[in-house]
This record gives structure tokens, sequence and C-alpha cells, in this order.
């Protein structure tokens, strides 16, 4: 009976040891998958265009990954090696906060979380484990702790300084890349207008309200009530313009989108989404919302994977870009990749060439083809990020 249990004992604590050393890398290597590993050289006329290119995107979650972002991994899509290879000037990395059991695009309600195992699986500390704002800090603090043993290939950008001397920087040595730090979900606030504050101090320049569910400041385009902004919500608001704090819509609903614009008093961002004029979804923007966010200085990063344009092909991405270009014009145009968000893709940052490629043969032309892969991008930080 005492060897039974003995044995038991060693199975359990080999399960555990199993969990906490492979289990999150393991749904990693499950969930964000990379179609095709091998794009061959990068022809000669896409090269000439490609290096030219100032490239940014909106949003990768290789933050809620066990990862080391200064190395370059054979799955997945993101670390600054490979973002250094696609000739990337910025990435925004985001921390994703809370995620419901059996997410979809239609209908979830915030009672259930997946990232309480995610982060015990990671080995993140204890305090992450319950507390939301904490997993916040603690996402900041590894992309910090990567910048600081980068050698100054990745730079960390908080204000239009940074951002200028990064530029500066580029134009001499390409080998390094900036990172901005994002929020997916304000109810990493925990329905207190102060931890706003706590958050920004860590480095949060971008912030979006909601994810998969409703919450304090407001409704989901996957929630249960699909609200509008909350009497807390609009005191968010309120702040986040006050502090030059960058509002992100993806994954907001109609209403919450409606009174966002009617209440903001700067431009805002819809990081990573698709176009119901080429894709219905219930999370794509309609003409008459991409309307509404241009016509108040706002910018659309338009997705890679097939939730957002309807597969991970090229020509599905750069007819969402076409359509989106054609409503509201080339200039509030973007990349958002989705990368490391659960997502299966067909290029990674080491191989977005092969979206420059796409482009020009859709019919871009090189100045259009310069904004949409990053110029649009850094010019509204250049007038949005922080003094």
């Amino acid at each position: 009976m005492k060897k039974a249990l003995y044995t038991l004992l060693i199975l359990v604590l080999i399960g555990l040891f199993a969990f906490f050393m492979a289990g999150a890398k393991i749904i990693d290597e499950q969930t964000n998958v990379l179609l095709k590993l091998d794009h061959g050289d990068i022809p000669e006329d896409v090269k000439k265009v490609h290096d030219d290119l100032l490239i940014a995107d909106w949003h990768a979650d290789n933050l809620l990954w066990d990862r080391d972002v200064l190395k370059e991994l054979n799955h997945g899509h993101v670390d600054v090696p490979r973002l250094i290879k696609g000739n990337f000037t910025l990435q925004v990395f985001d921390a994703v906060i809370k995620t419901p059991k059996g997410q979809n695009y239609d209908r979830n309600s915030g009672d259930t979380d997946n990232i309480t195992a995610l982060a015990i699986a990671n080995r993140w500390p204890m305090r992450t484990w319950s507390s939301l704002v904490e997993r916040a800090l603690h996402q900041s603090k590894k992309l910090h702790g990567a910048e600081e043993r980068s050698d100054g290939k990745l730079q960390i950008i908080r204000t239009k300084s940074d951002l200028q001397n990064l530029l500066s920087e580029r134009s001499k040595n390409k080998d390094l890349v900036g990172g901005l730090l994002a929020i997916e979900g304000l109810h990493a606030l925990e329905g207190k207008l102060e931890n706003l504050q706590k958050v920004y101090d860590a480095g949060y320049r971008v912030m979006g309200l909601t994810h998969f569910f409703d919450n304090e400041v407001g409704g989901s385009s996957a929630g249960i009530d699909q609200r509008g902004l909350t009497a807390f919500g609009k005191d968010v608001i309120v702040k986040m313009n006050e502090m030059d704090i960058t509002i992100d819509l993806a994954h907001a609903s109609s209403a919450l989108i409606k009174d966002v614009l009617e209440l903001t008093t700067k431009p805002i961002v819809v990081s990573h989404t698709g176009v119901k004029g080429t894709y219905e979804s219930p999370r794509n923007l309609s003409d008459d919302q991409l309307r509404a966010i241009a016509a108040k200085g706002g910018v659309v990063g338009i997705g890679f994977w097939d939730g957002a344009v309807g597969s991970p092909q090229t020509t599905d991405i750069v007819k969402a870009m076409r359509h989106a270009v054609d409503i509201i014009g080339i200039d509030h145009v973007c990349l958002g990749s989705d990368w490391d968000g659960g997502t299966t893709t067909l290029f990674d940052a080491a191989n977005i060439w092969v979206l420059t490629e796409a482009l020009m043969n859709g019919g871009f032309s090189n100045e259009e083809i310069y904004k949409i892969m990053g110029g649009n991008q850094i010019e509204f930080l250049k007038n949005n990020l922080p003094s």
C-alpha cells in the first residue's frame, strides 16, 4: 500500500513538473502556427522596395508565452532576431490579461479565465495568478528585461523623443528594433482608475478597452451585453486623453465604438481587425465604422489570420487592405498581424517581405506600400505619443 502511494506521489510530481516545464510551450507551439517556413529568397525588385520601408505592426501577443524574445525560434511568429531580419522598425508587444474558456467571436462571459493556468505554467510570480493588473506589470517587466539584455537591439518606445531617436539610429544601423507596450483589455485596471497611472508608469502607451468579454469599461464585440461605455469607462477615456494614452478599439462592441468616438478628443487605433466589406465577422468593422474612425484621425490595422480576412493567404489580406483604402483612404490603413495570438499565419516577421510582394502584385504604388507597411503607424505615433 505504501509503495503504491509512493509511486502515485512520484507520478503526480512528474506530472506537475512536466506541466510547469513543458505545458505552456506545447500550447504555444500548437496554437501559434506558421504554415510556411521557407519562402525562398526575396526577389530583387521586391527587395528594392522592401529595404526602403519603415515597417511597423500594431499587435503581437509574444509576451504571453514562455519565451525569450531575444532568441529566434522555429515556431510562432515574432522575436527580435526575426523582426530585424524582416527590416522592422517597430513592433507593438501586447499584454494579454484574461481570456474566457471556450472563447469565440459571438458570445462570452468574463466568469472564467484561461490565463491563470497559463501564468502558473509559465512560472509567473504568484501575485499574477489572482491579480489582473499584476499580469500587465509582469509582462512589461519581461520586455524591459529583454531590452536590458539586448545590447541596444531592442529599444522600448515611451515618448515622441524615444521614437525620433530610434528612427535616427536606424538610419545608420538597421540591426535594432523598437518595441511599444500595449494592453489587451482594461479589465487590467480591476475597476480602479488609479491603476491607469500604474500601468502607464510600467511603459504602456496603447490600451485596448476590451477583449473577448464585457468589462468595467464597456462592451466587447463578443460579450454578453455588448454595451457602450459605462460611467467608469467615461472616466477612463477622459483620463487616457489627458495622459496621451492611445485608445485601441479592437474587440470593442458597436455601441462602445460609437460612445468612444463621441467622447474622445484624440485619434484612436483599431490595432488588429478585418473589414465586413470583404469578410463578415462579428468583430470586423463596417464601412460606416471605418469612416467614423478615419474622421477622427484614427488608423486601422488589418490582420493576417483567417478570423479577420477569411484565410491567411496574402491575397485575402491585400483584399481587405484594398477595401479599407477605398473606403477611408491610404493614410488610415496599417498592419495588425495578431501574431502569436493563437493564430495561424502564412509568414512570420522575418518573411514579412511576402506581404510587400503581395501589395506590389495587388497594384499598390511604392508610396502606398510605404504607408501601409509602417509609415502610417509611425506618423500616428509621432503625433500621439506622450511628449
